[in-house]
């Protein structure tokens, strides 16, 4: 019977622990249009130099602060392809999330931005109103009443075989 209670304990718990999944998924993605804003915010006007300038081509406008006389110019290209890159990966980090909820807790397991990943599990708050140390007492009192129910069944329930036992003799 003890092996049933803590069957049902483990059952609890993974209960608790799947309850957080659309949680965390959520917060992921809205840290992550987040961060898109911000970086497309970032690169807006060089998007617009781009366009006037390289026909929209922000590679050209990098290559071009590259190859620039200019020491201060040579110096932005990387901060420019920077948040050029930035972009691109956040805007595939998007589109991975855009599937099913399955596809977007195996890539969040799997291939998402370790950094923006990490912040969100950072700053996750339990929702349903769990918290820790409520799982925590939760588990701990169901595995000492599920303890006790146990010794107290072990206890009544020999005598009860034993007499069974005698009549059928």
């Amino acid at each position: 019977m003890f092996k049933d209670y803590a069957r049902l304990t483990v059952f609890f718990c993974c209960v608790l622990i799947g309850v957080q999944i659309p949680g965390v998924l959520t917060l992921y993605q809205q840290r992550l249009d987040a961060h898109l804003n911000e970086a497309q915010q970032a690169l807006g006007g060089f998007e617009q130099t781009a366009r006037r300038h390289f026909n929209g081509d922000l590679d050209a406008l990098v290559r071009h602060y590259r190859n620039s006389p200019d020491v201060v110019f040579r110096q932005d290209a990387d901060s420019v392809a920077a948040i050029v890159e930035r972009v691109s990966m956040l805007t595939e980090e998007q589109r991975a999330m855009a599937a099913g909820q399955l596809a977007q807790l195996w890539h969040l397991i799997s291939f998402a931005d370790p950094q923006l990943r990490q912040d969100t599990l950072d700053n996750y708050r339990y929702q349903v109103l769990l918290t820790p140390t409520a799982i925590g007492w939760g588990i701990g009192i169901a595995l000492l009443l599920s303890v006790v129910v146990e010794l107290l069944m072990t206890l009544l329930l020999p005598r009860r075989r034993e007499r069974r036992t005698a009549t059928l003799r």
